[in-house]
């Protein structure tokens, strides 16, 4: 199955098991808020990381008519480093890269509705006045109507992989230098920057994840799912959004989901190898209402897998891929439905399948 058919067979699958989302009742605090990632802008060359103008236009517009209130990233941040509780449907919306559309396309219809919004920046590239990504002055511009902008890295390299001649101590004073040139060239441009960073591609490994944290960052990943009160400042999630994607169904179900409260993960390292493929995902949930009679987990490539219960009154499964995960990087995606009518418990694991050295 592929990894398009795959998606389309979750999405009819969640259709079935929530029927359209309609809100019924809905808590006055919550325990996560939903955080967006795009890229491009109407740029019909890159479907991969590319939005129609329509499909966010729909999105913003979706956002705005069912009550959703849209924050800034650094309040969301602030409300988990503080667990506290979050008011109902909060939304960050996140962009990665830095592209000229940000500019063009998504900071006009932004700044219309007056909502906060950040870019992640790889600096390197502004600075070599790559024609393809933002000026340092349009960026100015933007920060004077509710844009931010956060590290990427500078060189927005494939971080965890090492150079040929690198043991694990160089490669950690090469990522520490890239991370850290970044920073430095966001605040001589842009007078300050927040403590957050994308990783790029989504790509982290526990050590590079140890050092970001070391340095003081929270850092998000690409993998989907809400960002819950609990989670691990070292990778948040967030959902990524492209044209194949962005339908208005998956769309409504992504911004109305809800963090699956997972004490533990194991293991949390997400870099396998061939003796460690398929990874066997454990993972233990704290309380909630989700109806975990009803949980499915998804295999990127594979579709839907039996979920085993290690302990079911101590909310403890295991799940593994029915076959080896191929080379770079695949998800599982375990979802509940809730009690509320209309909207569904989310956690999805990042693994990235690596060559042997």
């Amino acid at each position: 199955m592929t990894r398009k058919n795959t998606h389309i067979h979750w999405l009819l699958l969640l259709t079935i098991l929530i029927g359209p989302v309609f809100f019924t009742a809905v808590s006055a605090e919550e325990r996560q808020a939903v955080i967006l990632m795009y890229h491009h802008f109407g740029v019909e060359k890159y479907p991969s990381t590319n939005v129609h103008l329509a499909q966010f236009e729909a999105h913003l517009d979706y956002i705005a008519d069912n009550g959703y209130q849209v924050w800034s990233l650094q309040k969301v941040v602030r409300f988990l480093r503080n667990d506290k509780p979050f008011p109902a449907r909060v939304v960050a919306i996140t962009i990665d890269d830095a592209y000229t559309s940000v500019y063009t396309e998504a900071f006009p219809r932004l700044r219309a509705r007056g909502w906060p919004f950040t870019v992640f920046v790889a600096t390197d590239g502004v600075d070599k006045r790559y024609t393809a990504l933002m000026t340092w002055a349009q960026m100015r511009e933007m920060q004077q109507h509710g844009a931010s902008f956060a590290n990427h890295s500078a060189s927005h390299g494939h971080l965890i992989q090492r150079q040929s001649d690198e043991d694990e101590r160089a490669w950690l004073v090469r990522l520490r230098e890239d991370i850290q040139r970044a920073q430095r060239r966001l605040k001589e441009e842009l007078g300050s920057a927040p403590m957050l960073l994308a990783y790029p591609y989504g790509e982290f490994n526990a050590a590079l994840a140890e050092l970001v944290a070391g340095l003081g960052y929270t850092a998000f990943g690409q993998q989907s799912g809400p960002a819950g009160l609990g989670y691990d400042f070292r990778a948040l999630p967030r959902f990524p959004i492209s044209e194949r994607y962005a339908d208005m169904d998956g769309f409504r179900t992504k911004v109305a989901s809800l963090a699956l409260p997972v004490l533990s993960a194991e293991p949390w390292e997400p870099v396998i190898d061939d003796a460690s493929n398929p990874p066997r995902l454990r993972v233990s949930l704290g309380d909630s209402e989700a109806r975990l009679g009803q949980l499915g987990c998804f295999i990127s490539g594979q579709g839907r897998v039996d979920v085993e219960w290690e302990d079911r009154a101590a909310r403890r499964f295991v799940v593994r891929a029915a076959a080896p995960l191929p080379m770079g990087r695949s998800r599982y995606n375990c979802t509940a439905p809730s009690a509320q009518k209309g909207r569904f418990y989310w956690y999805s694991h990042l693994w990235i399948h690596l060559p042997a050295n």
